[in-house]
């Protein structure tokens, strides 16, 4: 991906099984204020997020938590 963006965090998911869950992950947290691209790997988990702002562990918890799923600690 080559979006430049100053805030990149990781969070893992967990419960991720298909590609629709992929996509119902990466439009939850694309609609958080200031996201600019979501990278998210259904094999492990892994979910990066870039921004154009610090996003808060809690704002992508509740974006995660309305697609149907959990963050892993």
């Amino acid at each position: 991906m080559s979006v430049e963006a100053p805030f990149r965090t990781q969070v893992t998911v967990a419960g991720m099984t298909c590609q629709h869950c992929v996509m119902s992950v990466t439009e939850e947290i694309s609609e958080i204020h200031g996201v600019d691209a979501v990278e998210v790997s259904l094999e492990s988990g892994a979910v990066t997020v870039l921004a154009d702002r610090e996003v808060a562990r809690h704002e992508i918890a509740a974006a995660v938590t309305e697609a149907g799923y959990d963050l892993v600690d």
